[in-house]
This record gives C-alpha cells, sequence and structure tokens, in this order.
C-alpha cells in the first residue's frame, strides 16, 4: 500500500456520510452535512480509484455514501431547487455510475430531479446557467464543471445528444466573455447586466483565480471525452478552446515549485502561494487531455511533476498521520451583503488554507487515478 493508498483509507476510516473528515467547510461551520459538490468531488475521485484499482472498497464507500442522501422518491437530504445552485449538480455525476451498477431505481429518480434544475434554471440573456438563485445574472468559471459535466452525462445517455448545442453554446460565452487576452487566462466571473460590486465595466471580475481556471480546464476535459461520436464539429471546437487554455496556463506553472500560485498571474507577489487544489485540476487537466488524445502528448510530463511537486510540497507524514496542505477553503465573488469577496488579490490571498478539503483532496486523486492510467512511474510513493 503506498502513500496514496494509506491517506486515502485514512480519511475513510475517520469519515461516515453525515460527517466527513474532508468537508472542512462544514467542520468549520458546525452545520449538518447535506447534498454539496464538496462530497461530489470525492464520490467521483473514489469512483474512479475503483474503476482504475478494482479494489471494492472504493466503490462501496461511495455507493454506502450516496444511499444514505439519496431517498426512495428521489429526493436529496438538504437539497432544494429552488436554490438553483449549480454546485449542487456536482454530486449527480456519481449517480449515473452507482445506477448503473446497482440497478437502484431511486439513484435514477435523483438523476431526473437533478436534471429538473437543468430545465428550470435561470439563465443571463446569453443563455448561460446563472451560478445561483443568489448571483443574478453571473457566470463563474465553477459551474461549468458542476453543471455541464452532469448535463452531457444526461443528454448523452437520455436524449440522444439534443442539448449539445446548448452546452456548446454555454462554452463560447465564456470563451468570448471570460477570456482575458492579455493573460491567455480567463477571469473567475462575469456579469452579464454589469450590476454586480465586484465586476469591471465590461462585466468580468478582476482577477483569474487558480481554483476557478482548474474548474473549468476539468469541465472542458470531461465534457469533450465524453461526446458520442458524431458530433465531431463540437468535439472540434471545444478541443480548440482546450488546446487554447493549455499551452497559456502551462506558462504558469512556476519553475522553482513545480505548481500553480493562488493568483496564477502574480507569482511571487507578497502573500500568494502555491495552491493545491487549482494546480491538481490543472495536472488532471494536462495528463487526461494528453491521454485522450485533446491535448498534445507532451502535457502528460507536465501534470506529472505537478502532481509530484503537490507531493513534495504539502503532503506530510507526521507519525503515521498524512495530511495534504496548502488548499484555499473557499472562495467567491459576492453576494452584495459580502463585499469583502470583491475579487481582487487582498480578497484571494486572505481566504484560509486548509488541509484534507476535498476540494483539493479529490482533484489530487483524479491526477493519481489518471497516472495509474497511463502507466506513470509512481515508486516516489512508495513507503
Amino acid at each position: 500500500m503506498n502513500v496514496i493508498e494509506r491517506y486515502v483509507q485514512q480519511i475513510l476510516d475517520g469519515s461516515t456520510p453525515d460527517k466527513p473528515l474532508w468537508n472542512i467547510e462544514k467542520i468549520h461551520q458546525g452545520k449538518i452535512n447535506g447534498w454539496n459538490y464538496i462530497d461530489g468531488c470525492m464520490m467521483i475521485a473514489l469512483l474512479n480509484l475503483h474503476e482504475i484499482t478494482g479494489s471494492q472498497v472504493y466503490f462501496d464507500f461511495a455507493e454506502n455514501y450516496l444511499d444514505y442522501y439519496v431517498l426512495d422518491d428521489g429526493s436529496m437530504r438538504g437539497y432544494k431547487e429552488e436554490d438553483y445552485n449549480l454546485d449542487n449538480l456536482c454530486e449527480g455525476r456519481p449517480l449515473f455510475d452507482v445506477y448503473a451498477a446497482t440497478g437502484k431505481e431511486k439513484y435514477r429518480r435523483a438523476i431526473e430531479t437533478l436534471y429538473g434544475q437543468i430545465l428550470r434554471q435561470p439563465r443571463t440573456a446569453e443563455g448561460n446557467f446563472w451560478h445561483k438563485q443568489i448571483y443574478p445574472n453571473q457566470v463563474w468559471l465553477d459551474g461549468l464543471y458542476m453543471a455541464q459535466v452532469f448535463y452531457t452525462k444526461y443528454t448523452t445517455q437520455f436524449e440522444a445528444c439534443k442539448n449539445y448545442p446548448d452546452i456548446l453554446n454555454q462554452f463560447r460565452t465564456v470563451r468570448a466573455r471570460m477570456y482575458d487576452e492579455k493573460t491567455g487566462l480567463y477571469r473567475h466571473g462575469w456579469d452579464s447586466s454589469g450590476q454586480a460590486f465586484w465586476c469591471e465595466p465590461d462585466g468580468r471580475s478582476k482577477n483569474p483565480w487558480l481554483r476557478s481556471l482548474g474548474w473549468f480546464s476539468a469541465a472542458l476535459i470531461d465534457v469533450t471525452s465524453q461526446l458520442a461520436d458524431g458530433h465531431e464539429d463540437m468535439k472540434d471546437e471545444l478541443t480548440g478552446i482546450a488546446r487554447e487554455l493549455a499551452g497559456n496556463l502551462v506558462k504558469y506553472v512556476d519553475e522553482k515549485v513545480g505548481m500553480l500560485w493562488q493568483v496564477p498571474d502574480q507569482p511571487g507577489r507578497e502573500g500568494n502561494y502555491p495552491e493545491t487544489s487549482g494546480s491538481a485540476m490543472a495536472a488532471y487537466f494536462f495528463l487526461k487531455g494528453a491521454r485522450v488524445g485533446i491535448l498534445d502528448a507532451t502535457y502528460a510530463p507536465v501534470g506529472a511533476r505537478i502532481f509530484q511537486n503537490i507531493c513534495k510540497t504539502y503532503l506530510t507524514d507526521v507519525d503515521g498521520k498524512l495530511n495534504l496542505g496548502g488548499i484555499c477553503l473557499v472562495a467567491g465573488l459576492g453576494p452584495e451583503n459580502n463585499r469583502r469577496r470583491d475579487g481582487s488579490y487582498e480578497y484571494y490571498i486572505s481566504e484560509p488554507i486548509v488541509e484534507n478539503d476535498a476540494k483539493g483532496l479529490a482533484p489530487f486523486l483524479m491526477c493519481y487515478t489518471e497516472l495509474l492510467r497511463s502507466g506513470q512511474d509512481l515508486s516516489f510513493l512508495d513507503n
């Protein structure tokens, strides 16, 4: 058992559906756990581990976890459609896998419940989903990962791909409205109405934020790689966006530390730091993109080096207890009554840095499974 497998087992041994060790936000808030994207990311990672390793432990944990949250009628503990929160769609992704494996109809009902939100989600004038009901007319990069991968899975499996044009249009709009020609990166958010206190005259937020770029890059790879045959024009267009982003993002991998920074276009500035979750997502983007042929094969070793440097910098073992650090707990834009979250450099570096949160742990494990899939040398993880 290598250090990654020991670490995962440590986390699973200490977690129950109502009190997972990886949901640091809920722990800090002292709140009861409910349906949320953080757990969704962790379930996705565990099912990836099961697929590549064959270990039933990972599947059984994920299925038991989802079984607790999904009720027989397809409702989910803590889920409210009226929040119109794209984050809540993320945990719908593993439902496809556990439904296929178990045949439990409640999982299919839950998928339909979440798809109902897709159908009624408020949209900008351009056709993009609002990030949440409390963020009117706002598009965040995060939301592409939260919603579009689930949306693509659903319309591919159950609707003969009929909503591919809608999905493509939402990526097109993000490229047109949120891309920054100066840096080659994307801004964290965009308000199509231009009314949010944090937006600049063009509606964009002030800065790129690493994890949001990670969410977006992972969305590009996950959506593009699952498109059905016969939709080559859409695949080619998304591949072009992914390759453009990869060519620009790779320039921000710090040569010295081998990771990317919390505010990626300002490396070394006081208060800035190499951040785990966004670096891991970038590594996943490079690794999977190279493996499935969306990106050039030369990106695979870049992703592998980022993963190795995350381990070197932030994975610690003290008296047998493993911890993954360097994870930004949370960052966002607004709402109106929280003007501290203004998208400034000072804001992004002010958020807490934590250990073991699934927003960092899950993409870290997704990188690990990509390395396993591609047969990379992982001897540095042996202990």
